[in-house]
């Protein structure tokens, strides 16, 4: 992901925890990025009045758009670093996953929020560094259409990963969501709106 996105995934998770208030040095130093990625990550959401910028902090008034302009903007695509195809049943290929490994979209929803609005055929999850080796010697790779789907964690989702941080190996509601976004199954449709309730956007 784009060092922008961190920002919007910082904020995001923030509001959903009840914290409104933020300032750009706290952002970039919990995220170890430099100030000027922030500010201009700030700037836009400023643009689309999604956030308030005062002189010493900035506040999220539309986290509906927030987190849609983010959603709108990630290439999940771009993060895919493995995929294949294995003839395991959904559930047994979540159950067969090595460790350092995050599940997103529809096995993170179930993981995290609880029963799937509908079936889905696709495994989705993020991998930390040293874990995708493990993952190919367990699904090799094999021609059809992929059914599971490996993305490239980004350092601090890596950091979290390899730390096992994360409840239920899932990453943030706010995470899947986009995520979610992203994916072109006409099911995604189903969890999206089920976690726009979740989220109430």
């Amino acid at each position: 992901m784009k060092k922008t996105e961190l920002v919007y995934r910082f904020i995001c998770e923030r509001f959903v925890q009840n914290d409104n208030r933020f300032t750009q040095s706290e952002i970039a130093k919990a995220l170890g990025i430099s100030l000027s990625t922030v500010n201009a990550a700030i700037q836009k959401l400023d643009k689309i009045s999604a956030v308030r910028v005062y002189t010493r902090r900035f506040e999220v008034i539309a986290f509906d758009k927030l987190i849609l302009f983010w959603a709108t903007h990630r290439n999940l695509y771009k993060d895919i670093c493995y995929q294949t195809r294995t003839d395991l049943q959904i559930r047994e290929i979540e159950n067969s996953m090595p460790a350092n490994v995050a599940f997103t979209a529809y096995t993170a929803y179930k993981y995290v929020v609880g029963e799937p609005p509908a079936d889905y055929s696709q495994v989705y999850a993020y991998a930390a560094t040293g874990s995708l080796n493990a993952i190919q010697k367990r699904f090799p790779a094999k021609t059809g259409t992929p059914n599971l789907i490996i993305l490239s964690a980004d350092f601090i989702m890596n950091r979290l990963i390899i730390s096992g941080l994360l409840p239920h190996n899932s990453v943030s509601i706010p995470q899947m969501f986009v995520d979610l976004w992203n994916i072109k199954n006409w099911y995604s449709k189903e969890f999206i709106d089920k976690l726009r309730v979740e989220l109430k956007i």
